[in-house]
């Protein structure tokens, strides 16, 4: 009777374990990191949700950037965290959805190490070229590609990137063979790109927008579904004859797995309080970003569905997979 007394009190424990643990949580700061340098869309992103959620749950979630190895880096280091809740991860769509399509050996499991938490926001991919660049239009770029082939060149942000693969889906949409020349950040890329050195790159919206707009680059066509509001005049790939090229990005929270389930019940709903905010959303736009369906299962099934169709696009433009 007295070990049947004991299992009943260890059962009770457990059944209030959780519950006593997540009404404590958190007691300390909270470390958010991020997968690249301060200034682009994830940092951004980060550094709102730090903001609203220290002021949601009274403890500092500090940010921690954590760039390399196109976000492999710290999405390695989250995933290897002690799953209490205390490190969390604010991740771009490409370490995630892409990263399993392009890398033969990655330290994590981009489905089963992470638990996830929300979709933040959204944006599209922009082509840009010098004002010098002589082409204007999509249909001028095929054309002189088909006439010249290997002889213009396109930038992107790094191998294995959105941009990237945005020039390899545009390549293989187009049957043209624009040669891909990674740099190391957009930083550079728009420098080279701005000079003319190079005649075409890709790069998000949101961060375009100041070199667009100050007449440094000339935006070609964007990637979206339909016209970027942030950029009403310029044509998609869609309108050019290329409904193939639909790439959106995306920047969303996650947990390492093993969180503990009351923890993780916590989180979920003090950030759905923060991105359904109508403050929270109107900054997310006044900085060109799309806010995104909230909750763990929209986020679930776009990284499942983003894996698939990056997958098709590695293997249709026979993409060399890096190790």
């Amino acid at each position: 009777m007295t070990a049947w007394r004991w299992l009943g009190a260890l059962a009770l424990l457990s059944m209030f374990a959780q519950p006593l643990f997540a009404q404590s949580y958190p007691t300390h700061p909270v470390k958010i990191l991020v997968q690249f340098p301060p200034g682009g869309v994830p940092d951004l992103c980060g550094r709102l949700m730090a903001e609203y959620l220290t002021k949601e749950l009274q403890q500092p979630f500090i940010v921690e950037n954590r760039p390399g190895a196109g976000g492999n880096l710290a999405t390695d280091l989250a995933a290897k965290s002690t799953p209490d809740g205390y490190t969390l991860l604010l991740s771009a769509s490409s370490p995630l959805a892409i990263s399993p399509a392009i890398f033969n050996h990655l330290p994590f499991d981009a489905t089963r190490d992470f638990k996830p938490i929300s979709l933040i926001a959204s944006f599209n991919f922009v082509m840009m070229a010098s004002p010098a660049f002589p082409q204007k239009s999509i249909a001028e770029i095929v054309e002189f590609a088909k006439a010249r082939p290997g002889k213009l060149n396109f930038a992107s942000s790094g191998y294995g990137s959105e941009h990237h693969l945005s020039g390899e889906l545009f390549n293989h949409a187009a049957g043209i063979n624009l040669v891909h020349v990674p740099y190391k950040g957009f930083g550079p890329a728009t420098l080279d790109t701005m000079a003319n050195n190079i005649e075409l790159m890709f790069g998000s919206v949101p961060a375009s927008l100041p070199f667009i707009k100050g007449g440094k680059l000339r935006a070609i066509a964007t990637t979206g579904p339909v016209r970027d509001g942030n950029l009403p005049d310029v044509p998609t790939f869609t309108e050019a004859g290329y409904p193939q090229i639909k790439v959106v990005s995306w920047v969303g929270f996650v947990a390492p797995a093993g969180i503990p389930d009351a923890v993780y019940d916590m989180l979920v709903k003090a950030s759905t309080k923060v991105l359904q905010s109508p403050e929270f959303v109107q900054r997310l736009k006044n900085v060109g970003l799309i806010p995104m369906p909230v909750g763990p299962k929209p986020m679930a099934e776009r990284i499942s569905e983003d894996q698939a169709f990056w997958t098709k696009v590695v293997h249709d433009s026979n993409i060399k997979k890096a190790d």
